[in-house]
Protein backbone atom coordinates (compact mmCIF):
# COMPACT_ATOMS: atom_id res chain seq x y z
CA UNK A 1 0.00 0.00 0.00
CA UNK A 2 1.42 3.41 -0.88
CA UNK A 3 1.72 6.02 1.66
CA UNK A 4 2.29 3.46 4.63
CA UNK A 5 5.87 4.06 6.10
CA UNK A 6 8.26 1.02 5.45
CA UNK A 7 8.71 -1.06 8.02
CA UNK A 8 12.66 -1.94 9.92
CA UNK A 9 13.12 -4.93 7.69
CA UNK A 10 11.77 -3.36 4.81
CA UNK A 11 13.92 0.56 5.15
CA UNK A 12 17.41 -1.33 4.25
CA UNK A 13 20.66 -0.11 5.83
CA UNK A 14 20.32 3.71 7.18
CA UNK A 15 22.01 6.34 4.35
CA UNK A 16 24.88 7.82 4.60
CA UNK A 17 25.17 11.91 4.59
CA UNK A 18 27.43 12.23 1.55
CA UNK A 19 27.76 15.81 1.30
CA UNK A 20 29.10 15.70 4.57
CA UNK A 21 30.89 13.02 4.78
CA UNK A 22 32.57 14.55 2.16
CA UNK A 23 33.78 17.89 4.27
CA UNK A 24 34.61 16.12 7.29
CA UNK A 25 36.37 13.28 5.93
CA UNK A 26 37.28 14.34 2.69
CA UNK A 27 39.54 17.20 4.18
CA UNK A 28 43.15 16.29 2.07
CA UNK A 29 44.64 16.93 5.82
CA UNK A 30 43.03 14.12 6.31
CA UNK A 31 44.19 11.65 3.40
CA UNK A 32 46.41 9.93 5.89
CA UNK A 33 43.83 8.86 8.07
CA UNK A 34 41.70 7.73 5.64
CA UNK A 35 44.29 5.79 4.11
CA UNK A 36 45.36 4.02 7.17
CA UNK A 37 41.92 2.78 7.81
CA UNK A 38 41.49 1.39 4.74
CA UNK A 39 44.54 -0.31 5.53
CA UNK A 40 43.43 -1.77 8.32
CA UNK A 41 40.34 -2.93 6.56
CA UNK A 42 41.86 -4.64 3.79
CA UNK A 43 43.85 -6.65 6.63
CA UNK A 44 40.57 -7.35 8.31
CA UNK A 45 42.12 -5.22 11.54
CA UNK A 46 39.77 -3.96 13.95
CA UNK A 47 39.39 -0.27 13.68
CA UNK A 48 39.74 0.68 17.01
CA UNK A 49 42.77 2.41 19.20
CA UNK A 50 44.89 5.40 18.17
CA UNK A 51 46.83 5.86 14.94
CA UNK A 52 49.85 7.72 14.83
CA UNK A 53 51.50 10.25 11.84
CA UNK A 54 54.88 11.71 12.87
CA UNK A 55 55.44 15.20 11.94
CA UNK A 56 52.37 16.29 10.89
CA UNK A 57 51.67 19.80 9.39
CA UNK A 58 49.63 22.31 10.15
CA UNK A 59 47.33 21.52 7.94
CA UNK A 60 46.76 18.00 9.36
CA UNK A 61 46.61 19.03 12.68
CA UNK A 62 43.89 21.82 12.09
CA UNK A 63 42.04 18.79 9.67
CA UNK A 64 42.24 16.35 13.31
CA UNK A 65 41.04 19.39 15.56
CA UNK A 66 37.64 19.31 13.31
CA UNK A 67 37.30 16.58 13.27
CA UNK A 68 37.20 15.48 16.41
CA UNK A 69 35.90 18.94 17.80
CA UNK A 70 38.81 19.52 20.10
CA UNK A 71 42.49 19.86 19.41
CA UNK A 72 44.42 16.37 19.50
CA UNK A 73 47.54 15.88 22.31
CA UNK A 74 50.38 18.32 21.81
CA UNK A 75 53.32 16.77 20.71
CA UNK A 76 55.70 16.37 17.91
CA UNK A 77 53.28 13.66 16.49
CA UNK A 78 49.38 13.09 15.50
CA UNK A 79 47.03 10.33 16.98
CA UNK A 80 43.81 9.87 16.50
CA UNK A 81 41.68 7.19 18.23
CA UNK A 82 39.40 5.39 15.72
CA UNK A 83 37.05 4.98 18.42
CA UNK A 84 36.40 8.80 18.41
CA UNK A 85 36.06 8.79 14.91
CA UNK A 86 33.84 5.79 14.81
CA UNK A 87 31.62 7.73 17.26
CA UNK A 88 31.64 11.41 15.84
CA UNK A 89 29.88 9.41 12.60
CA UNK A 90 27.48 7.67 14.29
CA UNK A 91 26.36 11.03 16.76
CA UNK A 92 26.43 13.54 13.78
CA UNK A 93 24.10 11.07 11.82
CA UNK A 94 26.80 11.26 8.59
CA UNK A 95 28.00 7.51 8.72
CA UNK A 96 25.00 5.68 11.27
CA UNK A 97 26.99 2.39 10.87
CA UNK A 98 30.24 4.17 11.74
CA UNK A 99 33.75 3.80 10.31
CA UNK A 100 33.73 1.16 7.91
CA UNK A 101 31.12 2.28 6.06
CA UNK A 102 31.55 5.79 5.47
CA UNK A 103 35.49 4.86 4.05
CA UNK A 104 33.77 2.93 1.61
CA UNK A 105 31.69 5.52 0.63
CA UNK A 106 34.10 8.17 0.73
CA UNK A 107 36.93 6.17 -1.26
CA UNK A 108 34.64 3.14 -2.78
CA UNK A 109 35.18 -0.72 -2.25
CA UNK A 110 37.80 -1.81 -0.07
CA UNK A 111 39.59 -5.18 -1.54
CA UNK A 112 40.38 -7.56 1.71
CA UNK A 113 43.78 -9.01 0.56
CA UNK A 114 42.91 -12.17 2.27
CA UNK A 115 40.40 -12.42 -1.07
CA UNK A 116 42.70 -10.69 -3.44
CA UNK A 117 45.43 -13.47 -2.16
CA UNK A 118 42.90 -15.55 -3.00
CA UNK A 119 41.77 -14.86 -6.15
CA UNK A 120 46.00 -14.48 -7.58
CA UNK A 121 46.47 -17.88 -6.18
CA UNK A 122 43.25 -19.17 -8.13
CA UNK A 123 44.54 -17.12 -11.39
CA UNK A 124 48.15 -18.84 -11.27
CA UNK A 125 46.37 -22.24 -10.62
CA UNK A 126 44.92 -21.63 -13.86
CA UNK A 127 48.05 -19.74 -15.29
CA UNK A 128 49.98 -23.36 -14.99
CA UNK A 129 46.82 -25.75 -16.24
CA UNK A 130 48.67 -26.05 -19.78
CA UNK A 131 51.21 -27.65 -17.77
CA UNK A 132 48.97 -30.67 -16.55
CA UNK A 133 48.03 -31.22 -20.62
CA UNK A 134 51.50 -31.23 -21.52
CA UNK A 135 52.49 -33.76 -18.50
CA UNK A 136 49.74 -36.04 -19.67
CA UNK A 137 50.64 -36.17 -23.79
CA UNK A 138 54.11 -36.28 -22.90
CA UNK A 139 54.76 -37.89 -19.89
CA UNK A 140 58.74 -37.28 -19.99
CA UNK A 141 58.42 -33.99 -19.72
CA UNK A 142 56.07 -34.08 -16.38
CA UNK A 143 58.98 -33.92 -13.97
CA UNK A 144 60.14 -30.77 -15.61
CA UNK A 145 56.49 -29.72 -15.31
CA UNK A 146 55.98 -29.85 -11.78
CA UNK A 147 59.64 -28.84 -10.98
CA UNK A 148 58.51 -25.41 -13.14
CA UNK A 149 55.28 -25.19 -10.81
CA UNK A 150 57.55 -24.48 -7.58
CA UNK A 151 60.78 -22.79 -8.88
CA UNK A 152 59.34 -19.12 -9.93
CA UNK A 153 60.87 -19.14 -13.24
CA UNK A 154 57.43 -18.78 -15.15
CA UNK A 155 56.62 -16.39 -12.20
CA UNK A 156 59.90 -14.21 -12.82
CA UNK A 157 59.51 -14.11 -16.63
CA UNK A 158 55.81 -13.21 -17.19
CA UNK A 159 54.79 -11.73 -13.68
CA UNK A 160 51.14 -11.76 -14.14
CA UNK A 161 48.73 -14.49 -14.34
CA UNK A 162 47.50 -13.61 -17.21
CA UNK A 163 50.62 -13.29 -18.75
CA UNK A 164 52.00 -17.31 -17.70
CA UNK A 165 49.11 -18.85 -19.27
CA UNK A 166 49.71 -17.09 -22.75
CA UNK A 167 53.01 -18.24 -22.14
CA UNK A 168 52.83 -21.95 -20.67
CA UNK A 169 50.28 -22.01 -23.64
CA UNK A 170 52.77 -20.98 -26.20
CA UNK A 171 55.49 -23.37 -24.22
CA UNK A 172 53.37 -25.94 -24.32
CA UNK A 173 52.34 -25.64 -28.17
CA UNK A 174 56.36 -25.83 -29.26
CA UNK A 175 57.23 -28.83 -26.91
CA UNK A 176 54.59 -31.05 -28.06
CA UNK A 177 56.31 -30.94 -31.46
CA UNK A 178 59.60 -31.62 -30.50
CA UNK A 179 62.13 -33.26 -31.18
CA UNK A 180 61.79 -32.05 -34.85
CA UNK A 181 62.38 -34.67 -37.37
CA UNK A 182 63.78 -34.01 -39.90
CA UNK A 183 65.63 -31.41 -38.20
CA UNK A 184 64.20 -27.53 -39.67
CA UNK A 185 65.63 -23.92 -38.74
CA UNK A 186 64.37 -22.48 -35.45
CA UNK A 187 62.94 -19.56 -37.04
CA UNK A 188 60.83 -21.52 -39.31
CA UNK A 189 59.75 -24.23 -36.56
CA UNK A 190 58.81 -20.94 -34.71
CA UNK A 191 56.78 -20.11 -37.57
CA UNK A 192 55.00 -22.68 -38.27
CA UNK A 193 53.99 -23.69 -34.32
CA UNK A 194 53.46 -20.56 -33.36
CA UNK A 195 53.30 -18.19 -35.86
CA UNK A 196 55.51 -16.05 -35.40
CA UNK A 197 59.31 -16.80 -37.08
CA UNK A 198 60.83 -14.67 -34.13
CA UNK A 199 58.55 -16.11 -31.64
CA UNK A 200 61.90 -18.14 -30.20
CA UNK A 201 64.56 -15.31 -30.68
CA UNK A 202 67.43 -15.29 -27.73
CA UNK A 203 65.90 -13.19 -24.86
CA UNK A 204 62.40 -13.73 -25.29
CA UNK A 205 60.65 -15.18 -22.17
CA UNK A 206 59.00 -17.79 -24.23
CA UNK A 207 62.77 -18.93 -25.39
CA UNK A 208 63.72 -19.44 -22.26
CA UNK A 209 61.13 -21.14 -21.14
CA UNK A 210 61.20 -23.49 -24.43
CA UNK A 211 64.79 -24.02 -24.27
CA UNK A 212 64.36 -25.12 -20.75
CA UNK A 213 61.87 -27.91 -21.84
CA UNK A 214 64.16 -28.76 -24.67
CA UNK A 215 67.11 -29.65 -22.12
CA UNK A 216 64.48 -31.73 -20.36
CA UNK A 217 63.67 -33.56 -23.07
CA UNK A 218 66.94 -34.18 -23.97
CA UNK A 219 69.04 -34.37 -21.30
CA UNK A 220 71.43 -31.29 -22.46
CA UNK A 221 73.84 -30.49 -20.11
CA UNK A 222 73.88 -27.02 -18.33
CA UNK A 223 75.56 -24.33 -19.97
CA UNK A 224 75.55 -20.58 -21.04
CA UNK A 225 76.25 -18.54 -24.20
CA UNK A 226 75.15 -18.65 -28.03
CA UNK A 227 77.12 -21.64 -28.82
CA UNK A 228 75.84 -23.39 -25.90
CA UNK A 229 72.10 -22.60 -26.70
CA UNK A 230 73.15 -22.89 -30.12
CA UNK A 231 73.56 -26.84 -29.54
CA UNK A 232 70.94 -27.06 -27.05
CA UNK A 233 68.27 -26.38 -29.39
CA UNK A 234 69.69 -28.13 -31.91
CA UNK A 235 70.01 -31.55 -29.49
CA UNK A 236 65.71 -31.21 -30.34
CA UNK A 237 66.59 -30.91 -34.15
CA UNK A 238 66.22 -26.87 -34.10
CA UNK A 239 68.64 -25.70 -36.40
CA UNK A 240 70.12 -21.62 -35.44
CA UNK A 241 72.96 -22.46 -37.62
CA UNK A 242 73.73 -25.89 -39.13
CA UNK A 243 77.38 -25.77 -40.07
CA UNK A 244 79.18 -24.58 -36.94
CA UNK A 245 77.64 -27.74 -35.10
CA UNK A 246 80.40 -30.63 -35.95
CA UNK A 247 81.83 -34.05 -35.41
CA UNK A 248 85.34 -35.65 -36.25
CA UNK A 249 85.11 -38.70 -37.83
CA UNK A 250 87.73 -41.52 -38.99
CA UNK A 251 87.08 -44.59 -40.71
CA UNK A 252 83.10 -44.36 -41.61
CA UNK A 253 81.82 -45.22 -44.60
CA UNK A 254 78.57 -44.82 -46.53
CA UNK A 255 78.89 -41.27 -48.34
CA UNK A 256 80.80 -40.72 -51.39
CA UNK A 257 82.86 -37.88 -49.26
CA UNK A 258 83.26 -40.37 -46.42
CA UNK A 259 84.64 -43.33 -48.38
CA UNK A 260 86.91 -41.47 -49.87
CA UNK A 261 88.31 -39.81 -46.81
CA UNK A 262 88.41 -43.53 -45.35
CA UNK A 263 90.36 -44.78 -48.25
CA UNK A 264 92.61 -42.14 -47.92
CA UNK A 265 93.09 -42.71 -44.16
CA UNK A 266 91.91 -39.17 -43.56
CA UNK A 267 89.52 -38.08 -41.09
CA UNK A 268 86.64 -35.97 -42.03
CA UNK A 269 84.42 -32.87 -40.14
CA UNK A 270 80.56 -33.50 -40.72
CA UNK A 271 78.30 -30.49 -40.01
CA UNK A 272 75.03 -31.01 -38.85
CA UNK A 273 73.86 -29.57 -42.22
CA UNK A 274 75.29 -32.80 -43.82
CA UNK A 275 74.26 -35.02 -41.29
CA UNK A 276 70.28 -34.12 -41.80
CA UNK A 277 70.93 -34.15 -45.16
CA UNK A 278 72.70 -37.37 -45.64
CA UNK A 279 73.77 -39.62 -42.74
CA UNK A 280 76.16 -42.49 -43.53
CA UNK A 281 74.13 -45.05 -45.51
CA UNK A 282 76.48 -47.81 -43.42
CA UNK A 283 76.20 -48.65 -39.78
CA UNK A 284 79.64 -50.49 -38.51
CA UNK A 285 79.58 -53.30 -35.99
CA UNK A 286 81.39 -51.57 -33.91
CA UNK A 287 82.14 -47.83 -33.47
CA UNK A 288 84.70 -46.31 -31.00
CA UNK A 289 84.21 -43.15 -29.73
CA UNK A 290 86.47 -40.61 -28.07
CA UNK A 291 86.44 -36.95 -26.25
CA UNK A 292 89.48 -35.67 -27.16
CA UNK A 293 90.65 -34.96 -30.97
CA UNK A 294 94.54 -35.77 -30.40
CA UNK A 295 93.14 -39.22 -30.15
CA UNK A 296 91.58 -39.32 -33.41
CA UNK A 297 94.20 -37.66 -35.14
CA UNK A 298 96.96 -39.76 -33.93
CA UNK A 299 94.78 -42.42 -35.14
CA UNK A 300 94.82 -41.52 -38.33
CA UNK A 301 98.66 -40.95 -38.40
CA UNK A 302 99.59 -44.36 -37.00
CA UNK A 303 96.65 -46.71 -38.57
CA UNK A 304 95.40 -44.43 -41.86
CA UNK A 305 93.17 -45.96 -44.08
CA UNK A 306 93.34 -49.34 -41.59
CA UNK A 307 91.45 -47.52 -38.66
CA UNK A 308 88.07 -49.00 -37.54
CA UNK A 309 85.28 -46.32 -37.42
CA UNK A 310 86.20 -43.53 -34.63
CA UNK A 311 84.10 -40.80 -33.74
CA UNK A 312 85.46 -37.92 -32.00
CA UNK A 313 82.97 -35.57 -29.52
CA UNK A 314 85.72 -32.80 -28.84
CA UNK A 315 84.55 -32.04 -25.50
CA UNK A 316 80.28 -32.07 -24.54
CA UNK A 317 78.32 -33.66 -27.28
CA UNK A 318 77.30 -31.78 -30.02
CA UNK A 319 74.11 -31.51 -31.96
CA UNK A 320 76.09 -32.78 -34.69
CA UNK A 321 77.71 -36.00 -32.50
CA UNK A 322 74.57 -36.76 -31.30
CA UNK A 323 72.70 -36.46 -34.86
CA UNK A 324 75.45 -39.41 -36.48
CA UNK A 325 76.07 -41.56 -32.87
CA UNK A 326 72.05 -41.96 -32.55
CA UNK A 327 71.83 -42.54 -36.16
CA UNK A 328 74.22 -45.18 -36.32
CA UNK A 329 72.99 -46.53 -32.75
CA UNK A 330 69.98 -46.70 -34.28
CA UNK A 331 71.31 -48.75 -37.42
CA UNK A 332 72.75 -51.55 -35.14
CA UNK A 333 76.37 -50.40 -34.06
CA UNK A 334 77.48 -50.85 -30.83
CA UNK A 335 79.20 -47.40 -29.30
CA UNK A 336 82.29 -48.00 -26.95
CA UNK A 337 83.30 -44.80 -25.32
CA UNK A 338 86.48 -43.31 -23.61
CA UNK A 339 86.78 -40.24 -22.15
CA UNK A 340 89.13 -38.20 -19.57
CA UNK A 341 89.46 -39.51 -16.49
CA UNK A 342 88.09 -37.13 -14.55
CA UNK A 343 85.29 -34.76 -13.40
CA UNK A 344 84.68 -33.22 -16.02
CA UNK A 345 84.72 -36.18 -18.33
CA UNK A 346 82.35 -38.22 -16.56
CA UNK A 347 79.84 -35.50 -16.88
CA UNK A 348 80.65 -35.41 -20.52
CA UNK A 349 79.96 -39.47 -20.30
CA UNK A 350 77.03 -39.16 -18.45
CA UNK A 351 75.61 -36.28 -20.79
CA UNK A 352 75.96 -38.63 -23.71
CA UNK A 353 74.63 -41.56 -22.17
CA UNK A 354 71.42 -40.03 -21.53
CA UNK A 355 71.10 -39.87 -25.20
CA UNK A 356 72.32 -42.45 -26.63
CA UNK A 357 73.63 -45.94 -25.31
CA UNK A 358 76.98 -46.85 -25.15
CA UNK A 359 79.71 -49.28 -23.53
CA UNK A 360 82.77 -48.73 -22.30
CA UNK A 361 85.68 -48.27 -24.02
CA UNK A 362 88.49 -49.28 -21.13
CA UNK A 363 86.49 -46.43 -19.44
CA UNK A 364 86.04 -48.47 -16.30
CA UNK A 365 87.20 -48.03 -12.21
CA UNK A 366 89.67 -51.05 -13.47
CA UNK A 367 91.06 -49.33 -16.16
CA UNK A 368 91.21 -45.75 -14.21
CA UNK A 369 93.57 -47.78 -11.29
CA UNK A 370 95.88 -49.27 -14.10
CA UNK A 371 96.38 -45.91 -15.58
CA UNK A 372 96.93 -44.14 -12.35
CA UNK A 373 99.17 -46.63 -11.24
CA UNK A 374 101.33 -46.46 -14.54
CA UNK A 375 101.20 -42.40 -14.39
CA UNK A 376 103.34 -41.51 -11.31
CA UNK A 377 103.40 -37.77 -12.02
CA UNK A 378 99.81 -37.69 -12.93
CA UNK A 379 98.14 -34.17 -12.22
CA UNK A 380 96.04 -33.33 -9.14
CA UNK A 381 92.23 -34.23 -9.40
CA UNK A 382 90.68 -30.68 -8.63
CA UNK A 383 86.60 -30.25 -9.24
CA UNK A 384 83.25 -30.73 -8.80
CA UNK A 385 82.66 -34.74 -8.40
CA UNK A 386 80.20 -36.63 -10.31
CA UNK A 387 78.94 -40.07 -11.15
CA UNK A 388 79.34 -42.65 -13.73
CA UNK A 389 76.10 -44.72 -14.22
CA UNK A 390 78.25 -47.20 -16.44
CA UNK A 391 80.32 -47.93 -13.41
CA UNK A 392 79.14 -46.72 -10.07
CA UNK A 393 82.66 -47.98 -8.73
CA UNK A 394 84.55 -45.20 -10.97
CA UNK A 395 83.48 -42.49 -9.04
CA UNK A 396 84.84 -43.71 -6.15
CA UNK A 397 88.23 -44.72 -7.68
CA UNK A 398 88.60 -41.25 -8.71
CA UNK A 399 87.85 -39.80 -4.78
CA UNK A 400 90.32 -42.35 -3.68
CA UNK A 401 93.41 -41.55 -6.00
CA UNK A 402 92.90 -38.26 -6.65
CA UNK A 403 94.81 -38.17 -9.71
CA UNK A 404 93.56 -36.42 -13.08
CA UNK A 405 94.29 -39.26 -16.00
CA UNK A 406 93.58 -37.88 -19.84
CA UNK A 407 93.00 -39.51 -22.85
CA UNK A 408 96.58 -38.58 -24.16
CA UNK A 409 98.31 -40.15 -21.23
CA UNK A 410 96.66 -43.89 -22.09
CA UNK A 411 96.97 -42.99 -25.87
CA UNK A 412 98.81 -45.85 -26.88
CA UNK A 413 96.34 -48.51 -24.85
CA UNK A 414 94.06 -46.98 -26.74
CA UNK A 415 96.17 -47.37 -30.47
CA UNK A 416 96.28 -50.64 -29.69
CA UNK A 417 92.59 -51.12 -29.71
CA UNK A 418 92.37 -50.15 -33.36
CA UNK A 419 93.87 -52.45 -34.95
CA UNK A 420 91.97 -54.79 -37.11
Amino acid sequence: MTGQPRTPAEAGPPRIDLDRLGRLLGDPGLAWLVERVRRRMERDEPLTGPVTLADPTTTERAAAERLLGRAPRAGRSLSVRLDAVDAVLRRSGISPEGLAPAITALTGPVARLADVREQEANAWQEAYAPLATLSRLRPELAEWADQLRKDGLVRRLARTPQAAKVLLTDAVTALHELPADPAVSLPAFAAAALGDAHALDDGTPLATLVLSGVRALTGFPDGNGAEWRREAWASAGLLRDALSSTVLTLGLRGTPALDWLTDEGEPAVLTLRQLTRNLPGRAPTVVYVCENPTVLATAADTHGAACPPLVCLQGQPSAAALTLLRHLHAHGSTLRYHGDFDWGGLRIAEALLRRVPWQPWRYTAADYRAAAASTPLAPPLTGTPATAAWDPDLAAALAELGVRIEEETVLDTLLADLVH
